[in-house]
């Protein structure tokens, strides 16, 4: 495997920001499946793959959604031609004799509230970020947020299900005139070590 071109890193990362305002372009249910079509290869443990995703971009939706928001988010999430709700499958070790076949991975869980909670959080976590790389990668700009009623969320879109909504993020193609300035990064110094 060969290196990424600086104009490749550049999309991914540097030249990449977290966007507010959107351009009114909408972006194709086919995208959509390219988009998860990507994120899906990337890595979890057990390659438990716990996340779910909800594409929110009809008017329908958007109107469940609109309630659950907090007030700084409505505005820029009601313009995002899509927002997913990444979210976690609390049953999601129920697929691992698919997954992962070659161990007994379920039994690791069942039962076992605390490895469940935190095997879900972390990997939908992970899969939520490869899903905004994977957004980049295809051309699209992505505003990740809190600021959510994760309960009234539940309520909405996942009741009578072991579905919980981790994050949410605005996809669409972002509008830069409207992009704060960049906000500083810490230093490889100030955060990591080389033992």
């Amino acid at each position: 495997m060969s290196a990424l071109d600086v104009s490749a890193l550049e999309q991914l990362f540097s030249q990449a920001r977290t966007h507010v305002a959107w351009q009114d372009k909408p972006v194709s249910p086919e995208i959509l499946r390219q988009l998860y079509d990507e994120l899906k290869w990337a890595p979890t443990s057990a390659n438990s793959s716990p996340a779910r995703f909800v594409f929110i971009s009809s008017a329908e939706a958007k109107a469940r959604l609109k309630p659950t928001l907090s007030e700084g988010n409505v505005e820029k999430t009601m313009s995002a031609p899509v927002t997913v709700i990444i979210a976690q499958d609390m049953e999601f070790y129920e697929h691992l004799p698919t997954l992962f076949p070659h161990a007994d991975a379920r039994s690791w869980f069942v039962g076992n509230t605390a490895a469940i909670e935190k095997a879900a959080f972390r990997n939908s976590t992970l899969q939520g970020a490869y899903l905004i790389m994977a957004a980049r990668a295809l051309g699209l700009d992505c505003g990740p947020m809190s600021g959510f009623d994760a309960d009234a969320v539940k309520a909405a879109f996942f009741p009578d299900s072991p579905i919980q909504a981790n994050f949410l993020c605005n996809l669409g193609y972002g509008d830069a005139s409207q992009l704060y300035p960049r906000g500083p990064r810490l230093d490889f110094e100030q955060v990591c070590q080389v033992l």
